[in-house]
C-alpha cells in the first residue's frame, strides 16, 4: 500500500505539495474576530497564560455581515480600515514579535463590494443562460462568481491576491470554497463541458492562489489552505482542512469526520491537512454548542496533525473559546508546548510527504494491509510510521480501548506501558492525554519521552452552584465536563 500510494503520486500528474513554512510549527494560530483592539487582546490574554501563539486569523478582516446564521464575512476581499484600524502597521509590529497574521477569501464577490463591480463591468463574472451574471445567494447576500477560465479575469483576481492580501503583509489565508460553480452555468473557457469544469473549478481556485503566492516569492513563508478539491489540487494548495464541522462529537460532521476527511484526502494524494479546532457549524438556538470538552478534546487530537488553529465558529458567543477561562488557556498552553516539542518528528512527516506522497495521517492499512482489524480500524490513524493516535472521539471518556497491530508499542503518557501489538489494549484517557503509542525502536522515543513527563493541568475546583451566566458565555467547565461519568470508550472498528 505505501509503494502504491507512492507511485500514485509521484509518477502520475497528481503532483506533490509543498513543504510547509516552518514558522507553523512554532506554535498555535488563533482564530480571532472583532477589530485590531479585540485580537491584540485575545493575543495578550492567551500570551499570559503561556500559549505560545504563532499566528491571528482574523477571518473579518474585510468587515462583516449578520446574518440568521450568524456573523458572515463581507465577501468583498479588501482590508477594511473601520473592522480593522491600523492593521497595516500593527502586521508588521506582530511580525517582528513573531506573531502572523492571516486572513480570509474565496472565489465570490458579494454585489455590493467595488469588486464585485469592477469584475462584473470588465465581463469577468460567471454567467447565466440569459448572459447575465450568475448570482447566487450564499445566506441572504447575493454574490458572482469569478470566471476563473477566462484568463483575463483569473490574472486580475490574481492580482487583488497579490495587492490586497501579500502587499499587505498577511502570512496567508483560508482560500474557502472552490466547490459552487453551478452545472447551469456558462463560463468563458467553452472546450470542456460545465460539469467538467465544475469538477476542476477548485484546481483553478488552488492554482490562482499558488500562483499569486509564487509571483510574490513567498512559497515557503506563506500558507493558504482549501477544503474543495480534485485531482492535481496536490501541485497547488499547499494545506487542506476539513471543512465546516459541527461543533459536537457527531460522526456525520462533528469531530470524528475530520478523520476520515484526513486519511481519505491522504490516499487522495493530498497528504497535508489539519482542522478547526473546535469545529464550526453552530446553531445555538437548536442547542448546538460547542462545550469546553469538544473544544479540549479536538486541541488534543490536533497536536499530532501538521497544523494547529481555532475557529470560533459561526455563532461565537454560544461557543466554548480557547481563550474563555484560564483552565482552558492553561490546557491548550500544554498541548501547543507538545505540538512544538514534537516539531521535528513533524518535521520529518512532512518532508516523507513532500518527497515520497505518503500523506501525514495514515489510516492503519497503509502500514499493516495484512492485518484484517487494521484494515477496518476508521476512527485511529498513523501520524508518520512511528506515531499511533486514537482520539477520544465521544463525550464523558475516561478510558479508551485502542487496536495495536504488530510491533512493540511504548504508551505515550506512561512509557512503562510497554506491549507487543496483534491486540486490543485499554488505557486511561483523561482530558490531554488521548491514546498516543509510539514504536518501540523509533529513531525519536527520546522526544517522546520528554514529552511523556509533561504533567496535566489539574482540573479547576468543583462546584454544586448553578451558574448564573448565560450559557456559552464563560463558565463552560462544569463538573460533568471535567469529572465525566466512567466510560471506557471503544475506538475499534
Amino acid at each position: 500500500m505505501v509503494d502504491l500510494v507512492k507511485s500514485f503520486v509521484t509518477d502520475t500528474p497528481l503532483g506533490k505539495m509543498a513543504p510547509l513554512p516552518s514558522w507553523l510549527r512554532d506554535g498555535i494560530i488563533l482564530g480571532v474576530q472583532g477589530g485590531t483592539d479585540i485580537m491584540l487582546k485575545r493575543l495578550k490574554t492567551a500570551q499570559d497564560q503561556g500559549v505560545a501563539v504563532n499566528g491571528l486569523w482574523i477571518q473579518d478582516w474585510a468587515g462583516i455581515k449578520n446574518t440568521t446564521f450568524g456573523q458572515r464575512l463581507f465577501w468583498n476581499w479588501k482590508w477594511n480600515p473601520k473592522r480593522y484600524p491600523g492593521l497595516d502597521q500593527k502586521i508588521k509590529d506582530l511580525k517582528a514579535q513573531g506573531v502572523k497574521v492571516l486572513a480570509y477569501i474565496n472565489p465570490n464577490l458579494n454585489i455590493e463590494g467595488d469588486l464585485y463591480k469592477t469584475a462584473s463591468s470588465q465581463g469577468f463574472v460567471v454567467k447565466n443562460r440569459t448572459g447575465n451574471p450568475y448570482l447566487l445567494d450564499f445566506g441572504e447576500f447575493l454574490c458572482g462568481i469569478v470566471d476563473l477560465t477566462n484568463p483575463a479575469a483569473f490574472n486580475w483576481y490574481k492580482g487583488q491576491i497579490k495587492t490586497n492580501m501579500i502587499d499587505l503583509g498577511l502570512s496567508g489565508w483560508m482560500a474557502d470554497f472552490g466547490e459552487y460553480l453551478p452545472v447551469d452555468a456558462v463560463v468563458f473557457d467553452k472546450t470542456l463541458s460545465i460539469e467538467m469544469v465544475h469538477n476542476q473549478w477548485p484546481v483553478l481556485w488552488a492554482s490562482c492562489n499558488r500562483q499569486a503566492v509564487e509571483e510574490s516569492g513567498k512559497l515557503g513563508e506563506i500558507v493558504f489552505w482549501m477544503r474543495a478539491g480534485a485531482a492535481r489540487t496536490s501541485n497547488y494548495t499547499t494545506l487542506m482542512w476539513a471543512g465546516d464541522q459541527n461543533v459536537d462529537f457527531s460522526y456525520g460532521d462533528g469531530l470524528p469526520s475530520t478523520i476520515i476527511a484526513a486519511t481519505s484526502m491522504g490516499l487522495s494524494g493530498t497528504g497535508l491537512t489539519h482542522f478547526d479546532i473546535g469545529g464550526y457549524t453552530t446553531f445555538g438556538s437548536l442547542g448546538l454548542r460547542r462545550t469546553a470538552e469538544l473544544l479540549l478534546r479536538s486541541a488534543e487530537m490536533a497536536v499530532f496533525t501538521p497544523v494547529m488553529r481555532t475557529h470560533e465558529g459561526n455563532q461565537p458567543d454560544f461557543n466554548v473559546q480557547a481563550y474563555s477561562n484560564q483552565y482552558i488557556l492553561l490546557q491548550f498552553a500544554r498541548l501547543v508546548k507538545i505540538y512544538r516539542m514534537l516539531g521535528n518528528y513533524t518535521n520529518s512527516v512532512i518532508q516523507t510527504c513532500v518527497r515520497d506522497g505518503i500523506p501525514a495521517q495514515r489510516p492503519l492499512v497503509l502500514h499493516y494491509q495484512n492485518d484484517p482489524v487494521a484494515v477496518n480500524a476508521k476512527y485511529q490513524y498513523m501520524y508518520g510510521s512511528d506515531l499511533l493516535i486514537a482520539p477520544v472521539i465521544q463525550a464523558n471518556v475516561t478510558s479508551q480501548k485502542v487496536y495495536l497491530p504488530q510491533g512493540e508499542w511504548v504508551f505515550l503518557w506512561n512509557t512503562s506501558t510497554q506491549t507487543a501489538g496483534n491486540k486490543y489494549i485499554t488505557v486511561p484517557a483523561p482530558i490531554g492525554q488521548p491514546p498516543v503509542f509510539y514504536q518501540k525502536t523509533s529513531p525519536y522515543s527520546a522526544t517522546f519521552n520528554a514529552v511523556s513527563k509533561i504533567p496535566l493541568v489539574p482540573p479547576p475546583p468543583t462546584t454544586n452552584q448553578p451558574s448564573t451566566k448565560a450559557p456559552g458565555l464563560f463558565d463552560f467547565m462544569t463538573a460533568m465536563e471535567y469529572q465525566a461519568d466512567k466510560k471506557t470508550c471503544d475506538a475499534s472498528p
